[in-house]
Parts: C-alpha cells; sequence; structure tokens
C-alpha cells in the first residue's frame, strides 16, 4: 500500500459543504449530523469530553473500512513481538489465549466521521505483552505492523492505556474477517486508523516510526476531541 495522496484539513473542509462527504479511506460516505446525532453529542464522558467528538456522527454497525487483509486463518498465524526488548517472542493464536483476557465495552472513532458507541470487545491488553518481553529503558514508541506494508505507532506511554488491547474478538464473536482478524489493534481514544487490523507484528522503537496513513498526511496523534485528523490541524 504505497503512494497514498496527502489529505490536508482544507481538502477535507472543501469536500464537507454538501450533504455527504467521501474522503481518503476506502469505500466511506460520512453522512453529516442530523437531529439524533446532535442529542447524542450532548453526551458527555466521565472524564468531561464530549460522548461524540467534534465533527463525528453515530452509527449503528461498524463498516468495513477495506485494506489489504490478512490470511485471517488462526493456525498459520503468528506474532512476531520485538525491537527494544530483552525477551522478543513469536506468539501463535492459542500462544495468545493463555495470557490474562480482558472485556472493553468503548466507544470508537473513525477519522472519516462516524462513531460507533458501546462497542464490544475482547482480547488481551497491551501492558500484558509489554511485561511478556521486558521492554527495554530506551524504547519510546510501539509500531504496530499488518500486511501491505500498513503500519502505525504510538508513544510508548499509550501500552500503558488499560483500554488500549489486542482484540480477537467483536460483539461477542470471533472477530470478523473483514475488521481484522484473528488479531486487530484497539486504541479507543484515537483515529481508528491507529486500530491496527491484521496484526501481525509489533515492534518496541526508540524514534517514532510514522506509519501508512500518517505518511500521507494522517496526523501522528490522531486526537478525536481535539479533531487532530491531518498533519496540518
Amino acid at each position: 500500500m504505497n503512494g497514498n495522496p496527502k489529505i490536508t484539513r482544507r481538502k477535507f473542509m472543501a469536500a464537507a459543504g454538501g450533504t455527504m462527504v467521501s474522503i481518503g479511506l476506502p469505500g466511506v460516505f460520512v453522512k453529516l449530523m442530523d437531529s439524533e446525532n446532535r442529542a447524542l453529542a450532548a453526551q458527555v464522558r466521565a472524564d468531561g469530553r464530549p460522548r461524540i467528538p467534534p465533527g463525528q456522527h453515530a452509527v449503528k454497525a461498524m463498516p468495513n473500512m477495506g485494506g489489504v487483509k490478512g490470511p485471517g486463518n488462526v493456525p498459520d498465524w503468528r506474532l512476531s513481538i520485538g525491537g527494544e526488548v530483552q525477551n522478543p517472542v513469536t506468539l501463535k493464536f492459542e500462544d495468545l489465549m493463555q495470557l490474562n483476557q480482558v472485556d472493553l465495552t468503548c466507544d470508537v472513532h473513525c477519522v472519516t466521521g462516524w462513531t460507533l458507541l458501546d462497542s464490544r470487545w475482547r482480547g488481551v491488553q497491551v501492558q500484558a505483552i509489554m511485561d511478556l518481553v521486558k521492554v527495554k529503558k530506551n524504547a519510546g514508541y510501539i509500531v504496530f505492523e499488518a500486511p501491505g506494508d500498513y503500519s502505525s505507532s504510538l508513544p510508548l506511554s499509550a501500552g500503558l492505556e488499560p483500554n488500549m488491547i489486542l482484540a480477537h474478538s467483536f460483539s461477542d464473536q470471533n472477530l470478523p474477517l473483514e475488521h481484522g482478524a484473528p488479531l486487530r489493534g484497539l486504541v479507543p481514544d484515537r483515529y481508528f486508523y491507529k486500530s491496527v487490523k491484521w496484526l501481525e507484528r509489533i515492534r518496541f522503537v526508540v524514534e517514532d516510526e510514522p506509519g501508512y496513513y500518517e505518511s500521507g498526511g494522517y496526523s501522528n496523534s490522531a486526537d478525536p476531541w481535539k479533531e487532530e485528523r491531518f498533519d496540518d490541524d
């Protein structure tokens, strides 16, 4: 997946002048906020931020956002974890299932404008992975990698957030292939391109390595409440 076009805030806002907009990620049309969404937007989270971030609208089901799919074959799947760690490992799916499992209900927010409320996930906290491989003190960032040269990165501190997990289940069922099976990252408080699907490698690195969409003009911090969609926001 190379040659991603650079998308700027100016292009996004110009496109948003009509009743429907479509932007940089595959096959997505974003409906502008209606009265029902305005009512939902009035709800407030425990941390004081609005339940629906600015520029978002709620959807009833998670759209298929495309991408280069992994094999989705659990027996053949492996997760390689390395970089600045003392104990690099390669996990099979059954190894992952032996780690402590957590259930998480959260809202997720796509940069294209949709928000899915109360989505239900099950998986392993990234903190547990960090403990397993014993991350070195010089590591500053986590890089998540998937097929098709797709990647995204986060500060190491994000891995300590209890709601950051590696998810294998969605809505009480095995994660569907189109949503990243057998394993995807889940980073609820950042735009959803940070939640890498078809996860096959995690690296802990000293310097940041901006990912596929970030290198094409999307924000590296990706805070939905600050509307950090693009690198000029």
